[in-house]
């Protein structure tokens, strides 16, 4: 496999079909074109190349690409440029901003299209509400748990609420229930409040008319940002115009990427998945490669973040890239 592995390099490099000519000259073994020959005739015969036309080189497939990166590790960064990518993500103050700020340097360092994503679990635990009077009788409820996420929702009220009654509901709220998981917070709230005694209690009556308005019922969705789109605009991916302008439509839905993180990025945690081509998701990603890890963040909020490019990639930068912007991500307390 050796040389298979030159004959990826230098179609990475040259974008050309590969000829044993070329690799002959490119090895230090002495190996004769005739030698090297034989051995693409072999690696077409098992699917490894394929040979555009019968005077031409030959090209890697897919089944090339996926054995080359295998034997890749990914490159060690030096000590400052790991601290500075630290610094960088502490100074986001919430989960969302750090996201956004993984996704921009995965774009800087791969000159590709940086995506992260964090994925809320199902039990998030409430840290604390804040409650803002707007004009209009509308009501800004901002819903902040333990895992650093961060939602709000803008309500229109029946009746007027102050600020200082939306406060006195804060505090009860965030004095009884911060600690608790949300799911179990709006058990209680609906068993306090079904008591008759709240009818009678004047903090629990303003709670009922903003709980009747969903208040604890932020749906907590994914946090997912990207980066870099511009960067698969120059590349030449053989898609009409509308068939390019439908890929970034694609690529503009968050649920669809999520789809896509989940489709290829199976490996256990802490492990980098390389996926060439991803015809799968879409035709129009045939050609185009995703490297993707998946980190655990405490509070079991998990997060994913990943690279797409071209097949001929620098696919050792963009390992590395990943696993470095992955591993401060993770070392960043929430």
């Amino acid at each position: 496999m050796d040389i298979l592995r030159s004959i990826v390099e230098e179609y990475i490099e040259t974008g050309e079909p590969v000829s044993s000519r070329s690799i002959s000259k490119r090895r230090h073994d002495n190996l004769s074109p005739a030698s090297v020959r034989n051995v693409m005739a072999d690696l077409d015969e098992d699917g490894y190349l394929t040979q555009p036309h019968t005077s031409a080189g030959r090209v890697p497939t897919g089944k090339a690409f996926q054995v080359y990166v295998q034997s890749l590790t990914a490159r060690p960064m030096h000590g400052p440029e790991i601290v500075r990518m630290q610094a960088e993500l502490n100074r986001a103050e919430s989960v969302e901003g750090r996201v956004e700020r993984s996704s921009r340097m995965l774009r800087e360092l791969t000159r590709g299209l940086g995506i992260a994503a964090a994925i809320p679990s199902s039990g998030q635990t409430l840290e604390q509400i804040e409650l803002l009077s707007l004009a209009d009788g509308r009501v800004l409820m901002i819903v902040v748990t333990r895992d650093r996420m961060v939602r709000n929702r803008v309500v229109s009220l029946d009746e007027a609420v102050s600020q200082d009654e939306l406060n006195s509901i804060r505090n009860y709220i965030n004095r009884n229930f911060s600690g608790w998981i949300l799911s179990e917070v709006r058990v209680e709230l609906r068993r306090r409040l079904a008591q008759e005694s709240a009818a009678y209690d004047e903090i629990l009556t303003k709670v009922d008319l903003l709980y009747t308005k969903g208040l604890l019922d932020v749906e907590m969705s994914a946090e997912v940002h990207m980066d870099g789109a511009s960067n698969l605009v120059g590349l030449d991916l053989h898609l009409t115009r509308e068939k390019m302008r439908e890929l970034f439509r694609t690529l503009e839905e968050k649920k669809k990427i999520l789809q896509l993180l989940d489709q290829f990025l199976e490996l256990p945690t802490g492990t980098v998945a390389v996926q060439v081509g991803l015809a799968d998701a879409h035709p129009g990603m045939k050609e185009l490669s995703l490297i993707g890890l998946c980190i655990l963040l405490p509070n079991g909020l998990s997060a994913k973040v990943a690279v797409i490019g071209p097949i001929r990639m620098n696919y050792g930068k963009a390992i590395s890239a990943v696993m470095h912007v992955g591993q401060a991500f993770q070392s960043i307390p929430v």
